[in-house]
C-alpha cells in the first residue's frame, strides 16, 4: 500500500481504563501492521480472492467488499484481475477507514472501476452482484443482525454467485479451543506483542468482536439460502468459508 503506516503500539502502555475497540484514526494509522501481526493467514486469504473470483465470477460482474477497512480485499482483486473483469463497491462504516481506502485504491488501481462508500452494510441497498466478500467483518456485527445480512446478500447474488466469509472462530470443544487460543497468543508474541498488549487488546475487543463456531456459520449460511458452503482455509482460530448460490 502506498500510504504511510506505523507500528501498532496502541495497547503498549498500561491504561487505567481500556476503552472499547473502534476503527478510529489511531487504528487506521497502524492497521496494516496490526493485521499482519494479529491475523494468522491474512495474506494467504487475500492471495486466494483473485483466484476464487477468476474461477467463479462472471466477466464484468459486480463485487462487494463489505467492511472493507483500508481496501485490502479490493486491492487483491485489482492486482490479480484486469480492469474490465469486474466492478466493485467497497463499503465501511468508519469515516477514517473510508477516507484512507479511497486514497489508496485511487492511487494503486486507477484503471479499475472501484467505488468506496461510507455506510452500514446492514441497511445498504444492494445491487445484483456476482461476488460478496466479508473479510473479518461479520464478527463485529451484533449476533442478532448476522443472519438477516447474509439473507440479503444471498438475494443480491446472481445465480452462480459466491460469498467469501472470513472470521475469527471458536471451537465447540473447550480444550481444543483453549489450545488454539494459546497458540494464537504464541503467534502474537512471536510477532512482537507483549503480554500487556495481548491482555489489553483482548479486553478492548470483549463484546465488540463476538466469534461463532464454524458449525454456526455453516448453519446460518444454510438458513440464509445457500445450499452449499465449505471451509476452504483455517489457521488456528481464523478461518475462511465460501458459500455458493446455485446457478
Amino acid at each position: 500500500m502506498s500510504d504511510a503506516s506505523y507500528r501498532d503500539a496502541i495497547f503498549s502502555t498500561p491504561l487505567d481504563r481500556v476503552a472499547r475497540f473502534s476503527f478510529d484514526e489511531r487504528v487506521v494509522a497502524c492497521f496494516p501492521d496490526m493485521i499482519r501481526r494479529s491475523v494468522p493467514g491474512y495474506g494467504q486469504i487475500l492471495g486466494m480472492l483473485g483466484l476464487i473470483a477468476g474461477r467463479h465470477l462472471r466477466h464484468g460482474a459486480h463485487v462487494y467488499d463489505l467492511g472493507c477497512s483500508l481496501g485490502a480485499a479490493s486491492l487483491a482483486l485489482a492486482g490479480q484481475l484486469p480492469a474490465d473483469a469486474f466492478r466493485l463497491t467497497a463499503v465501511d462504516i468508519s469515516p477514517a477507514m473510508v477516507a484512507r481506502a479511497r486514497e489508496t485504491l485511487a492511487a494503486e488501481c486507477p484503471e479499475h472501476a472501484i467505488e468506496v462508500i461510507e455506510g452500514d452494510i446492514r441497511t445498504l441497498d444492494y445491487r445484483q452482484s456476482g461476488m460478496a466478500i466479508l473479510n473479518f467483518t461479520l464478527q463485529f456485527l451484533p449476533p442478532e443482525d448476522r443472519e438477516a445480512l447474509l439473507a440479503r446478500l444471498y438475494t443480491a447474488l446472481e445465480p452462480g454467485g459466491v460469498l467469501v466469509l472470513s472470521e475469527k472462530v471458536v471451537d465447540p470443544d473447550e480444550r481444543d479451543n483453549a489450545w488454539r487460543v494459546e497458540r494464537y497468543h504464541d503467534f502474537k508474541r512471536a510477532n512482537g506483542y507483549s503480554e500487556l498488549e495481548i491482555s489489553q487488546k483482548r479486553t478492548a475487543l470483549e463484546n465488540v468482536l463476538v466469534p461463532d463456531t464454524l458449525e454456526a456459520h455453516h448453519a446460518r449460511l444454510a438458513r440464509a439460502g445457500f445450499s452449499r458452503s465449505l471451509t476452504w482455509f483455517q489457521y488456528l482460530n481464523f478461518a475462511s468459508l465460501i458459500a455458493f448460490k446455485e446457478a
